[in-house]
């Protein structure tokens, strides 16, 4: 069985990453999202176990320290971190899996897993990410410019990464997303593995 793909997916909250990746998810089969560990409250609507999988910091901390962790990093606060154990059992499966994840978490995994692919969406500017976060009616004036900022120095770090997708014109952005994962499974050490026995019969 040929190996699943390890994605790295990043973005400045409000670029839109989730939203593209959920529509990716929905035209492509072998391909799945890990789900993360974060110690932050859930959101109206996340479900624990789907969204993320909600701990406190003390679990959290255990979890560190068994190092059952891929990555972890702490972000406005509030403590992520990816499963390894999971991860991997999905990628012997032969299942692609994407990780969303910041700059830091995809910087761990680059070192670990060099083969992965990191892809980093970008909005298409800044007064449309400032847009896109106020209208979330959530945050007041001063919690809206403290995330600009953050988003600023998360931007900063697009170069690390070996894809940058723009998220304009949403259905743009992802057939961009989707052209990437269709592309790596065309490489031919993909190809050389899921079709062996069909490239054995073409050259005997």
């Amino acid at each position: 069985m040929t190996k699943g793909r390890l994605y790295v997916i990043s973005a400045a909250s409000g670029a839109g990453k989730t939203s593209l990746v959920s529509a990716l998810l929905e035209q492509i089969s072998g391909v799945e999202v890990s789900v993360s560990h974060t110690t932050r409250a859930p959101r109206e609507g996340e479900v624990d176990g789907v969204n993320y999988h909600f701990v406190d910091t003390a679990k959290f901390e255990k979890m560190v320290e068994a190092a059952e962790f891929f990555e972890h990093a702490t972000v406005f606060g509030n403590m992520y971190g990816t499963s390894q154990q999971h991860v991997e059992q999905q990628l012997h499966s032969g299942v692609d899996v994407i990780l969303e994840i910041d700059w830091q978490g995809a910087r761990q995994i680059r070192q670990l897993v060099p083969d992965c692919s990191t892809i980093y969406i970008a909005p298409p500017s800044a007064s449309a990410l400032r847009e896109r976060l106020t209208s979330r009616g959530q945050d007041d004036d001063e919690i809206i410019n403290r995330r600009m900022r953050e988003a600023v120095s998360e931007m900063s770090h697009y170069v690390e990464f070996d894809y940058l997708v723009i998220n304009d014109e949403f259905e743009t952005a992802k057939e961009n997303l989707i052209a990437i994962i269709m592309g790596n499974r065309m490489l031919i050490e993909y190809q050389q593995e899921e079709h062996a026995e069909l490239l054995k019969e073409l050259l005997t």
